[in-house]
């Protein structure tokens, strides 16, 4: 009988890790005893929050600068871990960025930023991490979607394209591993209590009158998808606003859900 490996034994990977649920989800990883390989652009914020997670929870913690964005990036940090003889055993695709505004109002270049990293570089560390953990016949994958991937979203219309192709990937994934002791998780967040929020209301003082019942904290956010990637789960969305809102998205006929949103959406970004 094969021994299941205890955490400490474990390595966990975390992009956009230098802040807001990445920064989250690293404080589980760490408190339970994973290794961890951080990886974001600011190598400054990086070395900052390594150096936290050592004092508090006594935590190995590796930092790896990478831009994600661009071509090759993923491909270069798996042959780095390799040269070093480190495997991955988790891999959380947390990296992200969101665009709040009218889609005629957003340039070009910005829309494909969005793409760069939130469907290419996290395709891309799919691609670089995954056929290892099959190979090695266990492993654990979590993406980190949104509640914006269950319907159309106009004034964020591009973000939640980019998050309906994570949420897609992952259950696509999740069935075509099933059996090979990797699993692949989507958490869907809905409007959560991180910088993203905050440089959002200052382009759009509409979203700083939300009720704070709406906001989750990052933390229980964090805490959730650890849990259910852990655990194999394939989806989950955090908070019972935000199940409710995506069973109703789901029962509702397309041409009206639509009508629903696209009034609200309008109103969001009327100036």
């Amino acid at each position: 009988m094969t021994t299941k490996p205890s955490t400490t034994d474990l390595t966990a990977l975390i992009t956009g890790a230098s802040s807001g649920i990445g920064e989250a989800l690293a404080r589980c990883f760490a408190r339970d005893g994973h290794r961890l390989v951080l990886v974001a652009r600011s190598e400054g914020k990086l070395q900052a929050l390594a150096d936290t997670l050592r004092a508090e929870y006594g935590a190995r913690v590796d930092v790896l600068a990478a831009d994600l964005t661009q071509q090759g990036a993923a491909h270069a940090l798996a042959v780095a871990l390799r040269r070093g003889r480190r495997s991955i055993d988790v891999l959380v695709n947390n990296a992200g960025v969101l665009e709040q505004g009218a889609f005629t109002t957003i340039a070009a270049g910005r829309h494909q930023e969005l793409i760069d990293l939130n469907v290419s570089g996290l395709t891309a560390m799919l691609a670089a991490f995954v056929p290892a953990m099959v190979a090695r016949g266990r492993g654990r994958v979590l993406n980190v979607a949104s509640v914006a991937a269950f319907q159309p979203v106009p004034g964020l219309a591009t973000y939640a394209a980019t998050k309906a192709f994570v949420l897609s990937l992952t259950e696509s994934l999740a069935e075509e591993l099933r059996g090979s002791g990797v699993t692949v998780t989507a958490l869907c967040p809905g409007i959560t209590a991180t910088a993203m929020l905050t440089n959002a209301a200052e382009h759009n003082a509409r979203l700083s009158e939300l009720p704070g019942f709406l906001i989750s904290d990052v933390n229980d956010v964090a805490h959730q998808g650890y849990r259910a990637c852990l655990a194999g789960e394939v989806i989950r969305v955090p908070g019972a606003i935000n199940q409710a809102m995506t069973l109703a998205a789901g029962a509702t006929p397309k041409w009206l859900l639509r009508r629903v949103v696209g009034v609200v959406g309008r109103k969001a970004i009327q100036t």
